[in-house]
């Protein structure tokens, strides 16, 4: 019986946003329980984007008993079959095996199950997307290498290469049009606009069908980065695909956002800090536990002194609390810092 290894679900973007805001890991408190650092800044990170088809998630594995076949949900045969796939599978089970055979070269794997996931796509397996128009084919677009340790089963994620049987409708997702994209986490939204004339791109017209001859709808663009060693993913789909029920990415206001940065450039000042530790701590020696209160007193300080000026750029009081409160707290972590140093 061999075991079922499922692709792990894609987030979406707001998810990775989050995951980022706990990127800094700062140990476990004294009941076991993980804590993060929000202190720190955020990181920057570079993901890699490429083409989302719409068709069903299929898989192919290779272990100690052969190659097998599964679908986003289970494992298939020739006479149990998802669109096709497990038949498919079988009837090239030789260009599989040289794939397995390559990857395990490259990557110098004895006993690990390999993991080859991708998009089963083409004729009848979807409506409304351009990729339809194709032969059933099977498109690259993960791999893994697999350890299983008692309960625990370990995913080495590989770079996918030029991992390709073209000749066999076996082909490589990032040998169509890939994108690259720097997102600053302390401010992601200043990228949502690109993400999503990136995604209105694919949209209009799929890269990949158009790569065979092909014009029509795509799906959208799925987002992989690696950061500390952890993979994060993510995905972007169109309006115009309309079996999608995800939600997608609102258009943002850049220059309103900037507006609002330099707003708390010019508010959040190391004076204004020293006058919040002046009415917080008084005589008292500094104490991160006392962070809220500090946050609290600026954030009404600015608001009581600062009032005309936040109507004069179009702002108001909701537009400007995170990011005051973010500043406040990289601030006075600093200076908890610095006097550590200096102590």
């Amino acid at each position: 019986m061999k075991c079922f290894y499922p692709y792990p679900s894609i987030e979406q973007f707001r998810n990775v946003c989050k995951e980022m805001a706990q990127a800094e890991f700062a140990g476990l408190d004294s009941d076991g329980n993980p804590m993060y650092d929000r202190t720190k800044p955020k990181p920057v990170v570079v993901f890699k984007g490429t083409v989302k088809l719409h068709g069903t998630n299929a898989g192919v594995g290779q272990d100690s008993n052969g190659v097998f076949a599964q679908s986003r949900t289970q494992n298939i045969t020739p006479e149990s079959d998802n669109a096709g796939f497990a038949s498919f599978v079988k009837e090239k089970q030789q260009a599989f095996t040289d794939l397995f055979a390559k990857i395990k070269e490259d990557y110098s794997v004895t006993d690990e199950t390999i993991m080859i996931y991708g998009e089963w796509a083409g004729s009848n397996i979807q409506k409304g997307v351009a990729i339809t128009n194709l032969p059933k084919s099977f498109f690259i677009f993960d791999i893994c290498i697999i350890t299983v340790n008692g309960e625990d089963i370990v995913r080495e994620w590989i770079d996918i290469k030029d991992y390709a049987s073209t000749e066999h409708n076996i082909y490589n997702i990032e040998h169509f049009p890939t994108w690259e994209m720097e997102i600053d986490f302390n401010n992601p939204a200043l990228k949502q606009n690109d993400l999503i004339d990136i995604t209105l791109s694919v949209e209009s017209e799929c890269p990949v069908a158009k790569a065979f001859g092909f014009s029509g709808v795509g799906e959208g663009v799925v987002w992989k980065a690696i950061v500390k060693g952890q993979r994060h993913v993510f995905k972007v789909k169109g309006e115009k695909h309309s079996v999608s029920k995800v939600k997608t990415l609102a258009n943002v206001d850049v220059e309103k956002i900037n507006s609002i940065v330099e707003f708390v450039d010019y508010a959040v000042t190391e004076n204004r800090l020293d006058q919040a530790i002046e009415n917080v701590f008084g005589s008292d020696s500094l104490d991160i536990k006392k962070m809220g209160d500090l946050i609290r007193w600026i954030v009404n300080d600015v608001h009581k002194e600062e009032s005309d000026t936040l109507a004069k750029n179009n702002l108001n009081d909701k537009d400007v609390n995170k990011y005051l409160s973010d500043r406040v707290r990289k601030m006075f972590a600093k200076r908890l810092d610095n006097m550590v140093m200096n102590s």
